[in-house]
Order: C-alpha cells, then structure tokens, then sequence
C-alpha cells in the first residue's frame, strides 16, 4: 500500500507542480472572461448614445417621461425626442442631432404600425430602448402591478406530472448544472486522461518502467497513475467551481441573470456520485491505451475515440429533454460512456427510478475497479515491448506472453 501512496504522490505533483498546469487551469476562467469581454465590447460599438426622435399622433404620448434606469446599469437608455411632424425631425438627422426618428402610425393601437427612418451610424439599442419606452408610457396610467407584470411577461413554469421536477426563468440553473457540469468533466477527462497516457508511453519508450517494476507491481502502479491523475482533474475542477461560484456572486450586478442562484443538493450529490467513477474508469482506459500503443501519437488517437461516446448525449439533448423516460435516454443513462452526461441531464426533466440510477453508479464502479485491474494487467504484458502492440488475445488469455517469451 505504501507504494501505491508513493506512486500517487508522485503522478500528481509531477502534473501539478508544472507551468502547463497552471496555465490549464487559468486558460478555462481566462477564456471565459475574454469571451464575456468580447460581448460587453460587441454590444458597446454597435451602440449608438445619440439621441432619437419620435412623432406620435394627438394624445399619444403627450407627457411621455424617460424609462427609471438602474444604479448598476451599464449601458444607459436612448434619449427620446418628440417632434410635431416629420420635416423637423428630417432636418434633425441630416445635421446628425438625431441619429434615428421613429413615425408611429395614427391606428397603431389596431394595427401596431411604426416607421424607422434612420442613418448609417444608428446603433442596434436604439430598437429594444424604443419599445421599452413605448409600453412604460403607453401602460403609466395603469396600476402599478399591471405594468410590473406586463413588461416582465409570463413565468412560464414546466412541471412534470408527479410534481417532483419543476423549472422555470427564475431557476434556470437547474437546467445549466448538468450541461456546465458535463463541459467540465469533458475537459477534465481529456486534461487528466492525456497526462495519463502521456506519461505512459514516455516511461515506457524512454525504458523508466524496467526500473519502476522492480520495486513495484504493475496494479500498483497503475492504480497510483490513476488515482493521482484523477486527483489532478479534481484540483483542476475545484479551481474552476471556484471561479463559476465567485462569478455567480458578481455577475447579477452587470448581467440579468436574477439576484440569487440556487443550486440543488441533490443534483450535486448525483453528479459527484456519477462523475468519481466514470472519471476512474475513463483515464484507467486511457492508460490501458497508452500501454497498448507503440509511440505517444498513437496513444493519442486511440485516446481520442474516449471523447466520441462521452459527448453522445448531447447529440441526442432534444430526446432527452422530451422523451426522459424514452429507450434512447434511459440507455444513455446506463451505458457507462455515456451516462456521466445522461444520467444528470435526465434527472433534470423527469424523476428517474432509484433502480436505474443505482444500476447506473454500480456499472460505473464495476467497470472503474475492472478497468483499473485490466489496465495493469495490460501494463505487465506491454511494459517492455517496444515497437509491437499488445493483442487482445494475449489480454485475455490466462498465460500471456511477457517480453523475453517466445
């Protein structure tokens, strides 16, 4: 035991301790920021603060007043002109005092009918600022109430039929923890399982595994290999939950994602419980891999064919969102490749019968513990080959041939 302690220790500082380690983790956040950055910069050049004009009929919109802004809002509103004809508000926008004026027909109430006369340097807010100033003085001698709910429209709220799972605006995160939580395990597998094989093939090209055997066995070996790499993807998703959750305290002040994010226990206790395994069972493949290959660009494209089954799920996200129950999602969610990702996407939409999801974390622990155990047989057979494959019938049998057996 005190060996496999020491081979884990060493596989995970080994990846840890390096620059490319910490540049994995800071390239996620980073390039999570630098998209969000390129989208506040997307929508501040295609706005357009220069003021609009309007011309509205007789007794629309008389005493119009500008929409209330928030303290925290980034981007202000238009401000809104009104003109008593045309010709004025023409003259307007050739000197460019205007950059827009809108002609709101005199039936608009029956028809609903508004003209855009604009220039080529009108923004893209002028349109949303608009209609957010048409419904807020159309609807100011109304009750309060009544424009508070129109202008925040329905909350649509979808439940199932046992009443046990419930969605709706005011909880999306329901719906984004197993989607955020399936990219994440995807690139942690990809991350973790190639240093795995990696480092596989090189001990084993650059002849370090006819040291490493004398002093400790194959399983052992492997096993450590496996636990630290595992290890190493957890650090890895710890830092980045980190940032999501520092994120979800800052983004409501800038973004209209609401003022709270709940997150359910028990869709986190079943994530970590599907997750564990399928990450074991997945990079002691990719280890099983890397031992049966004879160079590292090989290892890596037989490595890669892990990624296909994982990402399957999303393939078919429309099946399972409206046939949870269906034999397309129930499969996906059993099947061990696949199931990391079905099994808590479905659990979103329906109540998932207890026996399946035990069959599920079962499978997953079953084939973990048989892929860790074949990994290290398939590690002592190919330890000291160098330039042929391992077979699958030497994987197999009960007496392989070793190096040095003919």
């Amino acid at each position: 035991m005190r060996k496999f302690w020491l081979v884990f220790v060493n596989e995970y500082k080994r990846h840890v301790l390096r620059k490319r380690f910490l540049f994995a983790i800071l390239s996620m956040p980073l390039f999570v920021a630098f998209l969000v950055l390129v989208g506040f910069m997307s929508v501040w050049v295609q706005s357009n603060q220069t003021p609009v004009g309007y011309i509205a009929p007789a007794g629309m919109l008389d005493n119009a007043h500008p929409v209330p802004e928030e303290e925290d809002q980034v981007f202000h509103t238009v401000q809104f002109i009104r003109y008593v004809d045309e010709a004025a508000a023409q003259a307007d926008l050739q000197t460019q005092k205007i950059q827009a004026y809108y002609v709101i027909s005199p039936d608009y109430i029956d028809t609903g009918d508004v003209r855009l006369i604009k220039s080529q340097k009108s923004g893209q807010n002028i349109g949303e600022d608009f209609i957010e100033f048409l419904q807020y003085n159309l609807l100011s001698d109304k009750p309060e109430k009544v424009v508070t709910r129109i202008l925040d429209g329905a909350n649509l709220i979808v439940r199932s039929t046992d009443g046990t799972r419930e969605m709706s605006v005011d909880n999306w995160m329901v719906v984004m923890l197993p989607l955020l939580a399936g990219v994440l395990f995807i690139i942690a597998v990809n991350i973790s399982g190639g240093y795995l094989l990696q480092a596989v093939v090189e001990e084993k090209e650059n002849r370090t595994m006819e040291i490493i055997v004398t002093s400790v066995s194959p399983s052992q070996l492997m096993a450590g290999k496996v636990i630290g790499d595992l290890l190493v993807g957890l650090t890895e998703l710890a830092v980045w939950l980190l940032f999501i959750v520092l994120a979800a305290q800052f983004a409501p002040n800038w973004l209209p994602i609401g003022q709270s994010i709940h997150i359910d226990g028990s869709s986190l206790l079943l994530i970590v419980a599907i997750y564990l395994p399928a990450f074991v069972f997945i990079a002691a493949a990719m280890g099983a891999a890397g031992a049966t290959a004879t160079e590292a660009r090989e290892a890596q494209q037989v490595g890669g064919l892990f990624t296909l089954p994982i990402v399957l799920p999303f393939w078919f996200i429309t099946a399972i969102m409206f046939d949870p129950n269906g034999a397309i999602a129930t499969w996906l969610s059993i099947i061990p490749l696949t199931a990391p990702i079905a099994m808590p996407l479905r659990a979103v939409f329906t109540s998932v019968p207890v026996w399946q999801t035990a069959l599920t974390i079962v499978l997953l622990n079953l084939c973990a513990v048989g892929m860790v155990l074949l990994a290290g047989r398939i590690f002592r057979i190919g330890m000291l080959r160098y330039g042929k494959r391992v077979s699958f019938k030497e994987i197999f049998s009960k007496q392989p041939t070793t190096a040095g057996q003919k």
